[in-house]
């Protein structure tokens, strides 16, 4: 009993006291174009991306932007022909002009990712003097005036970076159950109207599409203050935020993730690489989580189940309490990801599932294979040359 009314105390707190985090409102802020559009530079990792490339690259090159801007797809080391079908995609096209090339293997410290944009701005230094630099995942495509758009919300409210969470994929009986669920609770850890504010210290970005103000970036030594980083998007936000910066985050409405996850293993796989470093490869916090999380989302319908066999009021209502505000915070990113609110029930299931991808993480990373991704197993930061 006594369980259960502390979820349900926690849950009325996450409900009003943490950032009104399940709300979808936050979109790119008011914004005016600017007398003179600056130059920008888009900086493309790619690894492996032949699947989505078709997808994804022909609505960067397609970009209806008024000043100059320019492609750089670095591939990062892939085996499936990912630089030679860039290419091919976009000759004859028009559009952008694109440049591929590839920095060879990382060095040790540095993730694949991290290194292949170090690479990618560095070639627009040498060809560009771009104002802003637009990082953003292979797997991403945009709509014609994305990158118009996220210029003019930068110059009208002076940020340094502005980084919209792509609407991911859903189609499949599982990416419905788990990718919201992925969204919801990265907005529960880094609630966007507290990364948004000026004076706090949350600070996130979401890496698949981030405008990044070139001197920001020189400013904060970005990439190479975070070179280690798994989570790079976050360590970035962190970095220019630390330094200065004024970061802005929020969901987008027509950039959207291209990326296919049919059945739980990828899906697993896509969390499970981060989940413990994103504790800090710490077994303690790695408890707190565990117990947390079950004290959330798995509290509630087994205090329902049980109040029910039992005959126990209080723990029956206090159960079914929690899990209606847990189910009421859900629905808006349902409909979001325009989903039937029914699913919002399943929750607790979903819950249970993210515990496991994160008890997985870290069983992973003890037997030498944590943050693994496309042939690369990265080690604890602090052992890393």
């Amino acid at each position: 009993m006594w369980i259960t009314v502390g979820s349900l105390a926690a849950w009325v707190w996450l409900l009003l006291g943490q950032g009104f985090f399940w709300r979808t409102d936050v979109r790119l802020p008011s914004r005016t174009p600017p007398g003179e559009w600056p130059s920008v530079a888009i900086v493309v990792p790619a690894r492996d991306e032949a699947q989505v490339l078709p997808s994804s690259l022909p609505s960067l090159l397609a970009q209806d932007y008024p000043g100059r801007a320019e492609i750089f797809l670095v591939d990062d080391g892939s085996t499936d022909g990912t630089g030679a079908l860039a290419r091919s995609l976009a000759d004859g096209r028009g559009g952008l002009p694109l440049t591929v090339d590839s920095p060879g293997e990382p060095p040790p410290g540095w993730t694949g990712k991290l290194w292949a944009v170090r690479h990618g701005m560095a070639l627009a230094r040498a060809r560009t003097d771009a104002e802003f630099l637009l990082l953003t995942d292979a797997d991403i495509a945009h709509a014609p005036d994305s990158l118009r758009e996220l210029v003019a919300a930068a110059r009208s409210g002076g940020l340094d970076l502005v980084s919209q969470m792509a609407r991911l994929r859903v189609a499949s009986f599982w990416e419905r159950l788990v990718v919201p669920a992925f969204v919801y609770f990265f907005s529960q850890l880094y609630p966007f109207r507290w990364v948004n504010r000026p004076g706090a210290r949350t600070a996130a970005a979401a890496g698949g599409c981030v405008l990044l103000r070139r001197e920001a970036a020189e400013r904060a030594g970005v990439p190479d203050s975070i070179r280690q980083a798994v989570i790079d998007d976050v360590s970035l936000a962190r970095a220019v935020k630390r330094s200065g910066g004024r970061i802005w985050l929020g969901l987008a409405e027509r950039v959207d993730s291209v990326r296919p996850y049919p059945g739980l293993a990828p899906l697993w796989r896509m969390v499970s690489r981060s989940a413990y470093a994103q504790l800090r490869h710490n077994p303690l916090l790695l408890a707190g989580t565990v117990a947390g999380m079950a004290v959330l989302y798995l509290a509630p319908p087994v205090a329902v189940l049980a109040g029910a066999l039992t005959g126990d009021a209080v723990t029956l209502a206090a159960g079914a309490a929690a899990w209606a505000v847990m189910t009421g915070t859900y629905v808006p990113m349902l409909r979001y990801y325009r989903q039937s609110p029914a699913l919002a029930p399943l929750l607790p299931f979903t819950g249970l599932l993210y515990l496991l991808m994160t008890v997985d993480s870290a069983v992973q990373h003890y037997r030498g294979r944590g943050a693994a991704w496309k042939g690369r197993t990265y080690a604890r930061p602090e052992a890393a040359p």
